[in-house]
């Protein structure tokens, strides 16, 4: 394996980077940039996801997101509301509230100075569900995203039932590493003296998931938010759906490739629940560099 650690674009980081909300809320980011960004601007490529940028995601944030700005793009991993050092608490998974901050994200990159005005969503199962759900808002800055190991179909095909059929372990699974995730303190590096009141408040608040999911044991609502599959036309913008032969959501890339009316590629490989660059059984493929062609392409 060659390592790569020279780029065309000289690269500078900021650690962390506050992103207000109209409700007085803010969302923390780390961001990478083209050294020149603000006297040439470039597109920008998010991920946005719930898994603490500051130490959860740290490592493969360091490897994917530097790639993205060495080619000239800004990119941003967003710790969404009431994860890592964002403010608030994480009520459940896909919330409307998710994706309507994701719709100021995108605004507030768009009118950056380092922005050309266009971007891209990238994410792999959380941030590939969201990453369709907010293209499904359409938000004029989205161009383009790049979903990896998703589902369409909150009810029919993910870790809460199949079938009609309860996933207890599954669910009771999933529902404990959020918990877990939720549990967990803000950075006082970034949040300061508020990190105590910020973990209280999370711990006190943030409700057993598996609560909700359990009330809804048939297709309503609840589970109808989320699920593309409702109205793939509500999605506009360029995708780009990424399976594997060995993860639990591989039949959502042909659904979504039959449905969808908008610019599509999709590509299923042997590997697990992973970026296919960094995947196993294998063999992986160089993925990021066939990103970084998609993203030249659309944005």
């Amino acid at each position: 394996m060659r390592i790569k650690t020279e780029f065309p674009y000289p690269i500078r980081e900021i650690e962390n980077c506050w992103i207000p909300l109209s409700d007085g809320a803010r969302l923390a980011a780390r961001i990478w940039l083209p050294v020149d960004a603000e006297a040439e601007p470039v597109p920008a490529v998010l991920e946005y996801l719930p898994y603490r940028k500051s130490d959860g995601t740290a490592v493969r944030d360091a490897i994917r997101h530097p790639y993205l700005a060495g080619h000239g793009y800004a990119a941003i991993r967003v710790d969404m509301r009431g994860s890592g050092d964002s403010d608030g608490v994480l009520y459940d998974e896909y919330l409307k509230q998710e994706q309507d901050d994701a719709l100021e994200v995108l605004a507030w990159i768009a009118d950056q100075p380092w922005c050309t005005g266009k971007v891209g969503i990238f994410g792999k199962s959380w941030g590939g569900f969201n990453a369709l759900q907010i293209a499904a808002r359409r938000p004029p800055q989205l161009k383009a995203i790049i979903p990896m190991h998703f589902t369409d179909d909150r009810y029919a095909d993910d870790v809460h039932y199949m079938g009609g059929c309860v996933l207890g372990s599954q669910m009771l699974a999933w529902a404990s590493i959020m918990f877990m995730y939720n549990a967990l303190p803000p950075d006082p590096r970034w949040v300061g003296e508020r990190w105590r009141e910020m973990w209280f408040e999370r711990m006190a608040q943030t409700p057993p998931f598996v609560e909700a999911w359990l009330t809804h044991q048939r297709r309503d609502e609840f589970w109808q938010h989320g699920s593309v599959c409702e109205n793939y036309d509500d999605i506009e913008c360029a995708v780009y759906a990424v399976g594997g032969w060995a993860d639990a959501y591989t039949n959502a890339v042909p659904r979504l490739l039959a449905g969808l009316n908008c610019p599509k590629k999709g590509i299923i490989g042997p590997w697990a629940h992973n970026f296919p660059e960094d995947s196993r059984p294998g063999p992986a493929v160089g993925f990021l560099q066939e990103s970084l062609r998609w993203w030249d392409y659309w944005l």
